[in-house]
């Protein structure tokens, strides 16, 4: 497995990777497949542009596919630059199981903690019944914080959000 920063020309494969993850686990993104399907190309590779305090990380097979995604993206007020947020976490279903998605939080931890200066806590929302998501976070140090009820509807089901936080101070 080799996990890098995904560049633009990554987008065409993220955004393959991103399509296929809203078909597969629809009720775990705030987005849905409709919505991202007629976003043109130029609107993944601007979300997958990187600066220090914005990154999308992707993880390779051995045959050089793309298997799993994560971003990042720090807080860009003044009052809330010591936060950071994840959001798109993804791994296709045959590698689940396999460390794909610990590693991806891993390499993004470490480089957001490098690129970030005065980072100190990294947040994410996870759909509450999700509970291998949660397992997996919570092994790397993440804590629930709240829920919030209700957070996203889709096909006329609700779904409650646990609000997890990773204290990077405490790792310090």
């Amino acid at each position: 497995m080799n996990i890098r920063l995904l560049n633009d020309s990554d987008a065409q494969v993220y955004r393959e990777v991103r399509l296929r993850a809203l078909k597969n686990d629809p009720d775990a993104f705030g987005s849905t497949y409709e919505q991202e399907e007629t976003k043109p190309l130029g609107h993944i590779i601007e979300r997958i542009h990187h600066t220090k305090d914005q990154f999308t990380l992707g993880c390779f097979d051995e045959s050089n596919t793309l298997v799993g995604i994560v971003n990042f993206s720090r807080e860009n007020r003044l009052k809330t630059a010591h936060k950071g947020n994840i959001y798109g976490m993804y791994v296709e279903p045959q590698f689940r199981g396999r460390g794909v998605g610990k590693a991806l939080l891993l390499a993004l931890i470490e480089r957001a903690t490098k690129e970030c200066e005065g980072l100190e806590q990294i947040h994410l929302t996870v759909v509450s019944n999700n509970k291998s998501a949660k397992r997996l976070y919570v092994s790397l140090g993440f804590e629930v914080y709240g829920i919030e009820p209700h957070a996203l509807k889709f096909d006329e089901q609700y779904f409650d959000e646990d609000l997890m936080i990773l204290r990077l101070r405490l790792l310090n």
